[in-house]
């Protein structure tokens, strides 16, 4: 009967560690690189590595078209002005003004944006800007004015069906990608603001101590 009891422990330690042997392969088979959930989190990990690189290449993006229409528009302000006044928008007493300003607001929108400085509030101005460039533009056919925009330096008339508002207003929207996604990941590569205000480490949260409630009716005897 000992002999017999000692053979059926055997086999019953022999056959738990025999299944906790298959279960161990389950669990690294599911957790090996081939799996889903394996590759999943390396894709995601690889993501978000590149999320900064993606935010620099946006930002240099829209620097550049800032540059690109401001610098033309920098030294010659009346010409400008004529092609603010052709929108036929704004009061008169605002024409010079907005067409003085442009160019200057356009320039500092560059500059802070190829910086990575204020790059949301960066991208939210431009984005802005950029529709109600947008909209302007719209007006125009809407209202059946024939010129040119003029947006990277000076416009003026042209003949029926010569316009081209709405190459105009697909350019801008191209132009929107890049400061919709500054508003989305606004964190960058080589930035300004990383420098100045760089992250803090995580604080570890401070574990709680358990309080232990004493038994009930004391220690029973036997």
């Amino acid at each position: 009967m000992t002999a017999e009891r000692g053979t059926a422990a055997t086999n019953g330690k022999g056959g738990a560690a025999g299944g906790n042997g298959v279960k161990s392969k389950s669990k690294q088979a599911a957790s090996g690189p081939g799996t889903g959930i394996g590759a999943g989190t390396e894709s995601q990990s690889a993501f978000a590595t590149a999320l900064p690189w993606i935010s620099l290449v946006a930002r240099l993006l829209l620097g550049a078209m800032w540059l690109f229409y401001c610098l033309p528009k920098l030294g010659a302000s009346d010409a400008n002005a004529a092609s603010v006044r052709n929108f036929q928008i704004l009061p008169s007493g605002l024409v010079n003004v907005f067409a003085y300003a442009q160019p200057y607001v356009e320039l500092a929108l560059g500059l802070l944006a190829i910086a990575g400085l204020g790059t949301r509030l960066v991208a939210v101005l431009s984005a802005l800007l950029l529709l109600t460039y947008i909209g302007g533009i719209a007006s125009l056919g809407a209202r059946g004015i024939h010129i040119t925009c003029g947006c990277g330096g000076a416009g003026g008339q042209v003949a029926v069906g010569k316009t081209r508002y709405t190459l105009d207003i697909l350019r801008d929207i191209l132009y929107l990608v890049p400061a919709a996604w500054l508003i989305w990941k606004p964190k960058s590569r080589f930035s300004a603001d990383a420098a100045l205000l760089p992250e803090l480490p995580p604080v570890a949260p401070v574990p709680t101590p358990r309080r232990t409630t004493p038994a009930k009716g004391g220690s029973s005897r036997r």
